[in-house]
């Protein structure tokens, strides 16, 4: 079994305005890293354009036309204070969405073991009804409602280690019985969000706030009895939302995780997703925002997929 790599040009052409932390060169460096001879044996496939309806299982009809009505045919078209879109950003957003659908259809039926999506826009900002965060539409709880709803599986786990709290993906699956969502963050810090106190709907949410300064000892601290929570909900299938945000070079954030962090906590993920749902996993690409820092922590983290699909 090999571990599937999901990506295509068209999430080059998502263009933010000069300056902002979340630019074409994110996705260039993880696609130029990726190239190395470690990574020879990925499977390598396009990011499929979305079907229209694959939105709507993580947001209602108005907010679907609004982002498609917001894109420009030149320039930019301000969506909030951090997010923009360019003339080629719809179609990325479709992509990074198809790309995570595809990817776990593709491990759900076995093809593969496991599965990295390296598309932008990001997406675990994106609200039911808001986009935010630099994120359009929320790709990996997308993936889990499409496994739970189109593929039957009855238990999903949606596990964000972004610097940054998912509260797109918290409000997506809040009222969702059959979703475990885990979120690792920097607290205080963007949005705001993320309180061990926000615990969802039916108790399944479980928020893990890291103070500023938080590095590698204190990341195990938080998720080895968070991953023991995910093993006792026994989920048929694990998604993560990758950010390389919490990396100690990231500019956006304060948290002191090394690039060996990424990997230690990618192979526990594998581990126990191997004696819960057979190695199941599908990560997609989040933050992180330091260019290098980044190339090296997605490599980590893709180079410890493929070890566990091996």
């Amino acid at each position: 079994m090999t571990t599937a790599l999901f990506t295509h040009p068209d999430c080059l052409a998502h263009v933010n305005p000069p300056g902002h932390p979340e630019q074409v060169a994110r996705l260039e460096v993880i696609e130029a890293a990726l190239e190395a001879p470690d990574f020879r044996a990925l499977d390598r496939r396009l990011a499929p354009v979305c079907a229209p309806e694959a939105p709507l299982l993580a947001h209602p009809p108005e907010h679907v036309h609004a982002i498609e009505a917001a894109a420009p045919s030149a320039g930019f078209a301000r969506i909030d204070a951090d997010t923009s879109m360019s003339p080629g950003s719809l179609v990325a957003a479709r992509r990074a969405v198809g790309g995570v659908v595809a990817a776990v259809e593709a491990v759900v039926a076995g093809e593969v073991a496991n599965a990295f999506v390296a598309a932008r826009p990001p997406g675990h900002h994106a609200e039911r009804t808001r986009a935010m965060g630099f994120c359009l539409f929320s790709n990996a709880a997308i993936g889990v409602r499409h496994a739970l709803e189109n593929l039957g599986l009855s238990r999903v786990a949606l596990l964000d280690f972004d610097v940054h709290h998912g509260n797109g993906s918290q409000d997506v699956l809040w009222d969702e019985a059959r979703a475990l969502f885990v979120s690792s963050h920097q607290m205080p810090l963007y949005p705001g969000t993320g309180a061990a106190s926000e615990t969802g709907a039916h108790d399944n949410i479980l928020n893990l706030p890291l103070a500023e300064g938080a590095g590698g000892a204190e990341m195990r601290a938080a998720w080895q009895p968070a991953l023991a929570r995910v093993a006792d909900f026994a989920p048929d299938l694990i998604v993560i939302s990758a950010g390389f945000d919490a990396h100690a070079r990231d500019p956006l954030a304060g948290l002191a995780w090394q690039t060996g962090d990424f990997a230690w906590l990618t192979r526990a993920i594998c581990d126990l997703a191997r004696e819960t749902c057979g190695g199941r996993v599908v990560s997609t690409l989040e933050g992180g925002y330091d260019l290098d820092a980044l190339a090296q922590a997605s490599a980590a983290h893709v180079l410890a997929l493929m070890e566990a699909g091996g």
